[in-house]
């Protein structure tokens, strides 16, 4: 499993030697995912991005939060407050406004309202589950720190008294529901990203081995946590796994 932004790329800007790293990587046979918690892009998107950048991908092969509820979900009826764009993502889920079974928070960012968080809150009160794309408290944005979905999936816990399931990395349930897409066992794969907790911690506690790229996140003197491998960039991920054997 390999992180995108960060790991693969930098912003518009490849990591050097990443795409020759990724087709080396193809060559060899091994499966491949592409994991990242982007919760404005659906996966089609993502990979018009990563072809746009010179890598070589399917959408079968790319992983979002996104992705990880609509296996959640199934084909339930769902109160989806997410960006419009991921709809095409959420697979079978029968999207309402009237009694859903499940309702899925995201980043709905100003249109995050009262009276669509009211509905949504009416609704857990009625029985319906509560799915979080992610709690993350803030994000960095142009004109400063703004609030992230994060506070709003806390009011309707809050409020309702129920507990979001919380889908993305780091959570265990987003690597478990990637590895049963897979067909493989935890023993059998590794994440290799540039967040020490989102992608290396989190993949950890879920029984995968972890791998620490210097790059995007990184910062020199970075704790690397628990990391079963270290490198400069994924540039040296082939030759690293050769010599791991």
């Amino acid at each position: 499993m390999l992180d995108l932004d960060g790991t693969l790329y930098v912003g518009d800007e490849p990591v050097a030697g990443a795409r020759e790293a990724i087709e080396r990587l193809r060559r060899s046979g091994l499966m491949l995912r592409y994991v990242t918690n982007t919760t404005r892009m659906p996966r089609r998107a993502v990979v018009e991005r990563m072809r746009a950048l010179g890598f070589v991908a399917e959408e079968k092969e790319v992983f979002t939060p996104a992705w990880a509820a609509s296996r959640l979900i199934g084909g339930r009826s769902c109160l989806a407050l997410v960006d419009e764009s991921l709809h095409e993502d959420l697979g079978g889920a029968r999207l309402t406004e009237d009694s859903p079974e499940v309702v899925l928070v995201g980043d709905l960012g100003e249109e995050f309202t009262y009276s669509r968080l009211d509905a949504a809150f009416r609704c857990l009160m009625e029985g319906a589950k509560l799915v979080a794309l992610q709690k993350n408290r803030y994000w960095q944005n142009s004109g400063g720190l703004s609030l992230d979905a994060g506070p709003f999936v806390a009011a309707l816990e809050y409020a309702s008294g129920k507990e979001a399931v919380v889908v993305g990395k780091p959570e265990e349930s987003f690597f478990r529901i990637a590895l049963e897409d897979m067909g493989l066992g935890a023993n059998g794969v590794a994440m290799v990203g540039d967040d020490a907790e989102a992608d290396v911690a989190g993949a950890k506690r879920a029984g995968l081995s972890g791998i620490q790229v210097r790059t995007g996140k990184w910062r020199p003197g970075g704790d690397v946590g628990e990391a079963d491998l270290v490198l400069e960039s994924v540039a040296d991920l082939p030759e690293a796994l050769e010599g791991e054997g």
